[in-house]
């Protein structure tokens, strides 16, 4: 009886490759690639320019914050699409309390504003998470209601926002140079990094969106993880009202209105499972800076905007399908 022989050993490059998970460096390899091509295409026509290159990062930083809060609903496994609607509202709530209270414009229209946000998030998380109604539906009704709302409080009318105040600290003001929509994404980010990775809260997020009823039976209060993901969506949202509001002065029902696609490829692109139990603010961040630095570079090649609303289709299906592949292995 001859013995087997023995299984030849792997070889270290692919024993290393078999460690790493490659999948959650796509977005670091693409924001790259895209870059690079970018700077060669676009040599002649500014893109390489600090000022082309700030305006990018302060364009895509009400994104970016709205992209926190979908992070933690997508590890949750719900999904909100009423993000883009309650940015609309929240600005518009800041703008008229701070018209209606010009003496206290600065605290009011915050709390006005972040308000807004939050109501949202908790009638989306009670519904989801005390009636036990689907979130894709619940969210998608609230984007119409919140939408009809924001319509209907001005009559389709743009609310000017002149508190200098408030204009500063969440537009065009700066500290030490560096401009207030970065300081509040880098904030942001910060914070929404921290609470993901390092506090328990975040670790049962994870734990509700890998598996809700295991996650139960360890005794997490998944309705309560649930009630909080969709608060925190609400609240960023309104922060990025604000945001909107202090840098364009100016609050309107379309605010929003077209950053749900931009801000869902940014996630996903970003690392962030489909059906929940991983994600990575991080890696959020670096999506929406890539959704927005493709956005800067087609319109510099002259691209329409329909155009570009098929790049960022094609963009979402590629990440989408990657990131089922990644749930199912």
């Amino acid at each position: 009886m001859s013995a087997s022989s023995p299984a030849a050993p792997a070889s270290p490059v692919r024993a290393l490759l078999a460690r790493i998970n490659l999948q959650q460096y796509v977005v670091y390899v693409g924001f790259l690639a895209i870059f690079l091509f970018f700077a060669v295409v676009l040599r002649d026509s500014g893109f390489l320019t600090q000022r082309n290159l700030v305006n990018i990062v302060l364009q895509t930083a009400p994104a970016t914050i709205m992209a926190i809060g979908l992070v933690f609903v997508l590890s949750a496994g719900d999904i909100d699409l009423s993000f883009g609607s309650t940015v609309a509202v929240s600005a518009l709530c800041a703008a008229m309390a701070m018209a209606a209270m010009p003496a206290a414009a600065f605290p009011v229209g915050i709390l006005a504003g972040l308000g807004a946000g939050l109501l949202v998030g908790a009638i989306n998380g009670v519904l989801i998470a005390w009636l036990r109604l689907p979130s894709f539906l619940v969210t998608l009704a609230t984007m119409g209601l919140v939408a009809g709302i924001g319509r209907s409080l001005t009559q389709l009318r743009s609310i000017p926002v002149t508190d200098p105040l408030f204009t500063g600290i969440f537009g065009s003001g700066s500290l030490f140079g560096v401009p207030s929509l970065v300081i509040w994404t880098v904030v942001a980010v910060a914070i929404g990094h921290v609470i993901y990775r390092q506090t328990r809260f975040g670790a049962h997020v994870l734990a509700t969106g890998d598996n809700a009823r295991a996650a139960q039976v360890t005794g997490i209060k998944v309705s309560r993880i649930r009630l909080w993901v969709f608060m925190i969506s609400g609240g960023l949202a309104g922060l990025a009202g604000l945001l909107y509001a202090g840098r364009l002065q100016a609050a309107k029902y379309t605010l929003g209105e077209t950053d749900l696609m931009t801000v869902i490829a940014a996630v996903i692109v970003g690392g962030t499972l489909l059906n929940g139990g991983k994600g990575s603010v991080i890696g959020a961040l670096v999506g929406s800076l890539l959704m927005g630095m493709l956005n800067n570079g087609l319109i510099l090649m002259g691209l329409s905007v329909s155009d570009q609303m098929i790049v960022r289709g094609l963009i979402i299906l590629v990440a989408v399908a990657v990131s089922l592949r990644e749930k199912t292995r």
